[in-house]
């Protein structure tokens, strides 16, 4: 069952019908909505204070039977983060725990560091937020993990504690127990050097980044 979540962010229609035509459970993040609703395709749940989608989508998906959760805008949580909340929950009723992330980047830098600051709290409970657009694919990694690309193809290793313990195999600029620091961008833009690659995260917390 793939589970996602559409926020609102950047969004290519083209790219966006595709990747949502397998969606099993889509979860829209307040304007994330009007984005599914251009795509023709109907929300599971809308969530959020419903101060970015159109009144006309709104409608559209309460018509639909879409499930809405409507929050005050004075809030402690984004509505990414509420619809995220809902995402874990329906993962864990199925029994996974890969969460697909759409429309999640573009438009505001704040916005986008404030989703991998969530990537990171879920990864921490267990959970993979593979966060995708029309350009990147990206996840955070802790453990071992057989990735596959393309010979040439591009792959950034960037950590997000204060340092990273990394084993490389397969990638034109090997680690072998190296160190990655926070502080520092040694792990952007390695090589595949075939169609697969391993990383190996020893210790700490790393984002891997896949150009497209």
């Amino acid at each position: 069952m793939k589970i996602a979540v559409l926020a609102n962010g950047a969004w290519d229609l083209a790219w966006g019908q595709q990747v949502l035509s397998d969606v099993d459970f889509l979860i829209c993040a307040d304007g994330g909505a009007n984005y599914a609703v251009l795509s023709g395709c109907r929300p599971n749940l809308l969530i959020g204070d419903l101060d970015s989608i159109l009144p006309e989508n709104l409608k559209q998906c309460a018509n639909a039977g879409c499930e809405i959760e409507r929050y005050p805008r004075e809030k402690d949580e984004t509505d990414l983060e509420l619809a995220l909340k809902r995402a874990e929950e329906q993962a864990r009723f199925v029994g996974q725990t890969d969460i697909w992330l759409y429309g999640a980047t573009g438009k505001r830098i704040d916005h986008f560091l404030g989703n991998v600051a969530l990537m990171l709290a879920y990864a921490k409970k267990g959970y993979r937020i593979r966060l995708v657009d029309p350009e990147h694919e990206m996840w955070i990694l802790q453990g071992r993990e057989l990735i596959r690309g393309a010979l040439g193809r591009e792959i950034s290793l960037i950590t997000l504690s204060e340092k990273a313990i990394v084993t490389t195999e397969g990638l034109c600029y090997p680690l072998g127990h190296d160190v990655l620091y926070q502080a520092s961008p040694r792990g952007v833009s390695n090589v595949f050097l075939a169609e697969e690659a391993v990383i190996q995260v020893h210790e700490g917390w790393v984002l891997v980044v896949l150009p497209k």
